[in-house]
């Protein structure tokens, strides 16, 4: 069975009533991923792994990877964790125009077609289709016909390409009614729920587009619409699942027989909306921000527990090399951050939009952090710095189920955030009641 058939799987299983649904990390650092693999092994589920098309394209994307690069690098990191690839799903998200909008709808869906191509031929299992974006010479508003037009253009591309890769053609999602990705710059921009009435439009108009166009079968293989379920986040507050607000919309997708909904930017939701978000049909529930956030978290405490054991002049100084970083390169935060210097500084640092996940990656940040783990790991740890600063691992190390190590250390406390996602998504699981939500942060 290939991984696509297997995401169809689980919808169906879905919609026959059955409590199942999916998580997507849409992260591709290696301790989050390292972390979602442990996760998905401890529940038993499918690892679906998304890259977004600012993320990973044919150029490089700000990782550095081209989809088939990006494909290697998560396929040897399961191989390292002895994480099976047959329970590996990859998606592509976003994949449209997004990062060529400044140009002419001519020259930017040329790219998007290679792009999509790219991921198709590189074997990503699953599709978001989203051209709801304007290019420079477009209108102000773009029509749900031109929408559903330009994603038909692309799903045929993608055909293609995957048939002469030799690969199983993929799943597709549709519909473009979303946060913006990583968080609000301010919550006040947030939407309310899609409104019924706007699902079953951008549901029909797609649907005439493809047969239209003779995809027929491809068309069977759209099995999710991303709406806006009324959750977002932004640096400092989060909006929470209402599920009375998005009733309507529940409804509306029970009636459709194949169909669930995706819901985008799920993080910090406690775990109880997540349950719940799964029950209302939001079967397909996606993550990114919370687990680096997550990482961060651990990276500081053991920075906390660095300056307590090791001499000043031997510290890695992670944190203020980290923010180094950002200050040298501001592109990332600027605009989510608004405020005074003070503020700015805080929201770098604690923020929940986590911008500052756009810089382990640089030369400087990355050194810093080896030097942590390094001084780090030379030492035992004593456990009342443990009990302190990482309280949960501590009682996972007195139980003999955690060890010291710093990376260790910083993946469980992930897991702990990608858990409540595995146990939403996953039958075997109990569901917490309902007055007893736990915080995702």
């Amino acid at each position: 069975m290939t991984q696509a058939s297997l995401i169809h799987q689980v919808v169906m299983a879905h919609r026959r009533g059955e409590p199942v649904g999916l998580y997507s990390v849409c992260c591709s650092h290696p301790f989050v991923l390292g972390a979602a693999m442990q996760v998905a092994q401890r529940y038993d589920t499918l690892l679906l792994i998304e890259a977004t098309s600012n993320q990973v394209d044919q150029f490089g994307g700000y990782t550095g990877m081209t989809p088939a690069q990006f494909r290697q690098y998560v396929a040897a990191l399961a191989t390292e964790r002895g994480f099976p690839l047959h329970r590996l799903v990859l998606g592509g998200d976003h994949l449209g125009p997004n990062s060529w909008q400044h140009e002419t709808a001519d020259s930017a869906m040329r790219k998007a077609e290679a792009l999509i191509a790219a991921y198709a031929a590189a074997g990503f299992n699953k599709i978001h289709l989203d051209c709801s974006m304007r290019c420079a010479d477009d209108p102000l508003t773009l029509s749900d016909d031109t929408v559903a037009a330009r994603s038909v253009r692309l799903a045929m591309v993608a055909e293609q390409a995957a048939r002469d890769a030799g690969h199983a053609p993929p799943v597709y999602v549709i519909g473009t009614e979303v946060p913006v990705p990583g968080g609000e710059a301010a919550l006040a921009e947030a939407g309310a729920p899609t409104s019924a009435q706007a699902a079953q439009r951008t549901l029909s108009v797609h649907c005439k587009a493809f047969l239209a166009a003779g995809m027929h079968a491809p068309w069977r293989r759209v099995i999710a619409m991303v709406v806006q379920p009324g959750v977002d986040f932004d640096h400092s507050h989060i909006q929470h699942y209402a599920a009375a607000d998005a009733h309507a919309l529940s409804d509306f997708v029970a009636g459709q027989p194949g169909l669930v909904f995706e819901a985008h930017s799920t993080d910090y939701q406690r775990e109880a909306a997540l349950h719940q978000m799964v029950s209302d049909h939001f079967a397909i529930l996606k993550v990114g921000p919370a687990a680096t956030f997550a990482m961060r978290e651990a990276l500081l405490a053991l920075c906390q527990i660095e300056a307590e054991l090791v001499a000043p002049e031997q510290c890695s100084q992670l944190m203020e090399v980290l923010d180094a970083a950002m200050l040298a390169k501001p592109d990332h935060w600027r605009k989510h951050y608004p405020g005074t210097t003070q503020q700015q500084r805080l929201m770098r640092r604690y923020g929940l939009s986590d911008r500052c996940r756009y810089y382990w990656g640089e030369p400087a940040v990355a050194a810093a952090l080896q030097s942590l783990f390094a001084n780090l790991d030379a030492i035992d740890i004593p456990l009342p710095l443990l009990s302190q600063h990482l309280p949960d691992e501590y009682l996972e190390i007195l139980q003999g189920q955690l060890g010291t190590g710093a990376r260790a250390l910083v993946e469980h406390k992930i897991g702990r955030v990608l858990a409540q996602y595995a146990r939403a998504c996953n039958r075997n699981v109990a569901r917490p009641a309902l007055d007893h939500q736990v915080s995702i942060c």
